[in-house]
């Protein structure tokens, strides 16, 4: 399968670069690079041994884009994971925000019917259930209602898009992955996650302070129901993200679907705190402090569908997350 992937060189799609071309698929990239750094191309090249072809471009250049999908034969399905995610910069600027995101997805959609491609595998995130109180949170419950940002709102409006899309193809077939917290890197040590700018998740700011750039980790509640106080997460492993967008890509069936792609077992602030201590061998500093609004106690996923339909399940833990991501900080540092 020759599969194009927006967002190609970042977090995500880098591992799904080279997860796709271990099982025996084409993948071909587009990314402006707005959020990754340079060389991320040539690590994947070299971790799935193959030339891939990569486009650098936003993907709203729809004339730059269609060239490249010409030039490159029939294209089975795309892997769209072009976009912003900082949820902290959406809410400041949340203009910018729904036009790239929503934009880039219509665009997305016009190249696909230019081009008769009707296979796509979406990248979503379990911030579309909001509010949503009964955990854990299962695909078949609430969505769209008490989403606390502008970066969830467009993750749930382009999945409403994609409905209307498959309701009006009926050939058209898609799915949206609903990502928890991804975490880790690849264990070569070549890919992992390096935001632009001040990190908005967890894992990468314990990092920072791991390795002595950043002074201690803020933790937002300590007076949470949970077991240690702090909010408790669905924290799965980047690798296990990428094997679950091969299989969903593998197991496409026509009309729209959503598929949670978690471990099903929460862990908190805390637990990562020690668990990056661990993997380091460092002290992570930590401060308290009292809750932000609209924070949850607990997130995380209900994993059976994706068990059921696409025989996906998590296969590595939060320790081995914690142990992949330092390697890779390391590797990078050097």
């Amino acid at each position: 399968m020759r599969v194009l992937l927006t967002g190609g060189s970042g977090f995500i799609g880098s591992h799904v670069a080279v997860a796709l071309a271990a099982a025996g698929h084409e993948p071909l990239i587009v990314d402006d690079l707005s959020n990754s750094r340079g060389g991320v191309v040539e690590r994947i090249r070299e971790l799935a041994r193959m030339p891939i072809p990569a486009l650098v471009a936003d993907v709203r250049d729809e004339a730059s884009v269609s060239e490249f999908l010409a030039a490159h034969g029939r294209v089975d399905a795309v892997v769209h994971l072009a976009g912003l995610k900082a949820v902290g910069e959406s809410v400041a600027d949340p203009v910018r925000y729904y036009d790239v995101n929503l934009s880039s997805t219509l665009a997305v959609l016009r190249l696909m019917s230019a081009h008769g491609i009707d296979a796509m595998v979406f990248s979503s995130s379990a911030t579309v259930y909001g509010s949503a109180g009964t955990m854990p949170l299962a695909e078949d419950g609430a969505v769209g209602a008490g989403i606390a940002n502008p970066y969830g709102r467009t993750k749930y409006m382009i999945e409403e898009i994609l409905r209307d899309v498959c309701a009006a193809e009926p050939s058209f077939r898609c799915t949206a992955l609903r990502y928890f917290n991804p975490v880790g890197a690849h264990p070569s040590g070549l890919l992992g996650e390096d935001p632009l700018g001040v990190p908005n998740n967890l894992m990468p700011v314990v990092a920072k302070v791991a390795g002595g750039i950043l002074d201690s980790v803020s933790i937002f509640g300590t007076d949470y129901p949970t077991r240690d106080g702090t909010g408790e997460r669905d924290y799965v492993h980047v690798q296990d993200l990428a094997r679950g967008h091969v299989r969903a890509l593998e197991e496409l069936a026509p009309g729209f679907d959503a598929v949670n792609l978690g471990t099903g077992e929460p862990a908190s602030v805390l637990d990562v705190i020690r668990a990056y201590g661990d993997a380091s061998g460092r002290e992570i500093p930590y401060r308290l402090n009292a809750r932000r609004p609209g924070d949850l106690a607990v997130a995380f996923a209900d994993v059976e569908k994706a068990a059921r339909e696409l025989g996906w399940t998590a296969e590595l833990t939060l320790a081995d997350a914690c142990r992949d991501d330092w390697r890779w900080r390391q590797a990078t540092a050097d």
